[in-house]
């Protein structure tokens, strides 16, 4: 597709940001992409967002026709990946009931109009509209950074602390008899009779936790308000790049030396580190089926991230793509990720489906995009709430690694610890 373009030079780009995600929810179906100034390895663009559909994946109901799809367009896409897509993937695989937000299996959309950021310009791609009409449009809204008032929002778990620590005993119990060496066991909280502005609980949760891949997303009344730390997948060119995380301990901003203290605790957990380095190997053993042999590598073993509420240990892992690979192969060989689900794949997604009591749905899934050059970017969907505005039902969840390591108690209060951002919206 022919698209207009036009760059502007930008004063205030934090304001700049609000300003389009405000443009952004008077359209059925858009996206936005933030890093937050993070330069985590491969940089890509400190802001994308897509809006309008002039084309999508609404009549494509399996992964075999989505790659026919992508192949006819050289333009930018962009959608999400469901956590239940593994239905498809992996034979004898269902999901024994809806998720509380029923995103799509998957979705994508060409955009009508798409909006980049690098450093102090902003470019503005049209398929119909002149971009100076889409830029005043974008600069006559008027924002404000107050924080909203309490909100009467109030979640309750699907499983109690009591129930959630006696099925981690059963999960060690799988761990000790060799079913399975590591896994991520998720649990997740809901609120009915939400009524909350979805624009603004995002913009909050950026203040509050910003990260380098965060996301508005919204897919008509459904909305995605995600602040994740993770990327899934990066290809740029035949280069592909996958950085889980598994490795967890909380910050002390107060004091910066028990704070650096906390960094290196973290660093030389035996249990981190093996934990992180069994997703490693297994990323390396997905990477393998679809990259050339002897490219697969890794880049970073053990690097810690810090972020407002906690420290995050990161390994980065990278291959060079065999020729004529197409999406749906780097997915076959990919997803569900590593970090989401444990080792091995197979067996750890069969006892998520037997201990979780709800359907992950596009939480440990992802969300991302194509670039016109077949290049695209997908972080994990993590630190996420999930809004239905016509059921007015909001949803979280989050997860641990278990492993033969984990003490039940101390796993529950890492999975409040990755909550802590999301409760701090509403003041829980």
């Amino acid at each position: 597709m022919n698209r207009i373009i036009k760059h502007y030079r930008i004063q205030n780009p934090k304001q700049l940001k609000l300003q389009i995600v405000h443009w952004l929810n008077q359209f059925t179906i858009c996206s936005f992409f933030d890093n937050h100034a993070y330069q985590h390895g491969e940089h890509q663009f400190e802001l994308l967002a897509s809006a309008g559909v002039v084309a999508d994946t609404s009549n494509n109901d399996t992964l075999f026709t989505l790659d026919n799809w992508l192949e006819e367009r050289n333009d930018w896409i962009f959608g999400h990946l469901n956590y239940t897509l593994k239905n498809q993937l992996f034979r004898g695989f269902t999901s024994c009931q809806n998720a509380t937000i029923e995103f799509p299996d998957f979705y994508f959309f060409q955009p009508e109009i798409v909006c980049t950021l690098e450093e102090d310009i902003l470019s503005i791609h049209s398929a119909n509209i002149l971009p100076d009409e889409v830029f005043n449009q974008i600069q006559a809204i008027a924002v404000h950074n107050e924080r909203p008032p309490q909100l009467a929002v109030h979640f309750h778990p699907r499983m109690s602390k009591e129930t959630y620590c006696g099925v981690i005993e059963q999960l060690l119990g799988h761990i000790n008899r060799g079913d399975c060496y590591e896994m991520n066991f998720c649990t997740e909280w809901i609120a009915q009779q939400a009524q909350i502005d979805p624009v603004t609980i995002y913009a909050t949760l950026s203040n509050i936790s910003p990260s380098p891949f965060g996301a508005f997303y919204k897919l008509e009344d459904k909305y995605l308000l995600c602040s994740s730390p993770e990327r899934f997948l990066l290809k740029k060119g035949n280069q592909i790049f996958s950085s889980p995380i598994k490795g967890t301990i909380a910050r002390n901003k107060q004091i910066p030396a028990v704070d650096e203290a906390l960094k290196q605790t973290l660093f030389q957990s035996s249990k981190e580190r093996s934990e992180n380095v069994m997703i490693v190997d297994l990323v390396r053993n997905d990477f393998s089926r679809i990259c050339k042999a002897g490219t697969v590598r890794v880049s970073e073993l053990f690097g810690i991230y810090s972020y407002p509420q906690v420290h995050q240990m990161i390994s980065t892992i990278t291959g060079e793509l065999k020729p004529n690979i197409c999406f749906n192969d780097i997915l076959k060989a990919t997803f569900p990720m590593g970090s989401m689900t444990g080792a091995p794949k197979e067996r750890v997604m069969q006892l998520t489906e037997q201990y979780e009591n709800f359907t992950r749905g596009i939480y440990a899934g992802s969300v991302g995009y194509f670039t016109p050059e077949k290049d695209f970017d997908f972080n994990v969907v993590i630190r996420s709430l999930q809004y239905d505005a016509q059921q007015q039902l909001l949803s979280y969840a989050v997860g641990s690694g278990i492993t033969a390591g984990s003490v039940p108690e101390q796993e529950y209060n890492e999975c409040l610890l990755k909550a802590s951002a999301i409760l701090a919206l509403f003041n829980e």
